[in-house]
Formats: structure tokens, sequence, C-alpha cells
């Protein structure tokens, strides 16, 4: 064996090494951002119970509450989809609909092991506010809603701490998705 042969076995050998190494901490890497992205959504599913649970038990013995002129907290039952959508009284329009979110939940998680850091985040943001609405669905058959903003009387639709992450998480992505296509064109 001449001096050619261990270089070129000697290159070999480093860049298979490198090549694994690479692909070893890439894979690290991708699993530690989908916990982090998984945790993401489990914080802002446990926010969100604890701030039902508090508007709950607040209004089983009060009225609703008047912070300011623009913002109430005012418990309001929810049958529907987001900010009272669908709401209906047919049992089987309401599980119909509690079974496609549980299906759109599956293909989000399923999404976030699939995508790049900043739609993992924008995905568990979707994730943790589904999971919180999903939890009351089952739990109580409705979801409690209790933020009431309005302007004199004009009242936009009452909606809880989970639809704010489901709603800043999905116009997040549309805008971004936006952008980066008109970046391509």
């Amino acid at each position: 064996m001449n001096v050619l042969d261990v270089k070129k076995q000697l290159k070999k050998y480093l860049s298979t090494s490198m090549s694994t190494k690479f692909h070893k901490n890439n894979f690290l890497l991708s699993q530690k951002n989908n916990l982090i992205s998984l945790s993401i959504a489990l914080l802002i599913f446990f926010f969100d119970r604890l701030t039902k649970i508090k508007a709950i038990n607040h209004q089983i013995e009060n009225n609703k509450v008047y912070i300011n002129d623009y913002i109430n907290i005012d418990l309001v039952w929810n049958t529907g989809i987001g900010f009272g959508l669908l709401s209906s009284n047919s049992n089987i329009i309401y599980n119909s609909i509690s079974m496609i979110i549980g299906i759109v939940i599956i293909f989000l998680i399923y999404l976030i092991f699939k995508s790049n850091i900043i739609d993992k985040i924008l995905f568990s943001m979707i994730i943790g506010g589904a999971l919180g609405n999903f939890y009351d669905r089952v739990t109580f058959f409705a979801v409690p809603d209790f933020i009431d903003m309005h302007y004199q009387n004009f009242h936009w639709f009452t909606f809880n701490i989970a639809d704010i992450f489901i709603s800043i998480g999905l116009i997040t992505l549309i805008i971004k998705d936006f952008f980066n296509k008109n970046e391509k064109n």
C-alpha cells in the first residue's frame, strides 16, 4: 500500500465519519426542536385551562366583570367552533365538528415533525389552543368563552385564551407563507 492509497482511505473514512456525525447531530437537533414545540403546545394548553377555570369559578358566584370601556369578562358557553361559528343544538353536527377538530389536531402534530423551526412554533401555538378548546368540548360539551371586547354597543365575538393563540398562529402562518411566495416570484 502506497502513500496515495493511505490518503484515499483516510479521506474516505473521515468523510463517512463526518457525514454520520452531521446526520446524528441534525437528528438530535430535530428531536430537541420537536420536544420544544410540543412543550410550547402543552404550556399554552395549561395556561388556557387555568384561565378558563378562573373564569368559570368567578362567574359561578358573580356577574360579568367590568375591566374598562372596551373589555369585560363575561362567561358564554360556545357549542360551535371559533367565535361561535357553526353553533348548533344537533348532536350529529356537534360530534362531527369535534371529530374533525380531533383529526386536524393530529395532522398538525404530524406537521410539527416535518416542519422548520418557525413553522413548528406556529403549529404549536395552534395545537395548544386547539387542545384547550377540544378538551372543553369533550369535558363540558361546550367551550367556555369569557373575553368580551366591545365598543359602546358593538360587541365582538366572545373568545378565550385558546382562541387568541389559534388566531395568532394561523394569521402569522398565513402572512409568513404569503411573503415567502412573493419572494419566490
